[in-house]
């Protein structure tokens, strides 16, 4: 039987709940905390870091490190002149003048694996699409 799966992507932090015998179940990170802080963060030779790890290398690669994502969803790129200002990393006008946060330049990929570009490519080091107690998430089908 499919699995209902709830998330939480907060401004700082996230979280991630399955229903089991109709109560939620936090599905704990690879770190094994309950919430995740929500940074992603790309270092100089392409490797993407999720939560703690990222946030730990923001000081070193600030325009690598994309947190308060949620300040920019979803907003024309002209409304969001003061926060864009506030981060170190590049907003640049996306589809439909939309807000996109862009990273610096990485590492040319040469060995043809492709680079992160959405939410479904956001792991905790687990296996892609798999969580710690198995859950299939729907970027793993």
């Amino acid at each position: 039987m499919p699995k209902t799966v709830g998330i939480d992507l907060g401004t700082t932090n996230s979280v991630i709940a399955v229903m089991e015998g109709g109560e939620p179940v936090v599905i704990p990170n690879s770190e094994g905390s309950r919430t995740t802080p929500s940074v992603v963060a790309f270092t100089k030779s392409g490797e993407r870091l999720v939560g703690t790890l990222a946030r730990r290398q923001a000081a070193v690669n600030p325009e690598n490190t994309i947190y308060s994502i949620k300040r920019f969803m979803g907003r024309k790129f002209a409304e969001v002149d003061s926060e864009r200002k506030i981060v170190p990393y590049q907003v640049k006008p996306g589809k439909d003048d939309r807000a996109r946060a862009r990273r610096a330049r990485v590492a040319d990929r040469r060995d043809g694996a492709r680079l992160p570009r959405g939410p479904q490519d956001v792991r905790a080091g687990r296996e892609p699409g798999r969580s710690r107690r198995g859950y299939r998430s729907p970027a793993g089908r």
